[in-house]
């Protein structure tokens, strides 16, 4: 057999018999947790655009002055 035919050979034995997958309680459970911290990332860097939009529209209204 020749290196790559080994490789995927073993590749496929370690996928099959070593890999733990999760149950499907926890890739629930696991899903949840991404989707809020998304959430939480996606409200914090809206609040950062917001808060800097306001920033430099006060700037430039100074200065246009």
């Amino acid at each position: 057999m020749s290196k790559l035919g080994n490789y995927i050979q073993e590749a496929y034995d370690e996928l099959l018999h070593k890999v733990s997958w999760p149950s499907w309680d926890e890739l629930q459970q696991t899903t949840m947790i991404v989707l809020v911290a998304l959430l939480m990332v996606t409200g914090i860097v809206w609040g950062m655009d917001f808060g800097i939009k306001a920033v430099l529209t006060f700037i430039y209204n100074l200065l246009a002055k």
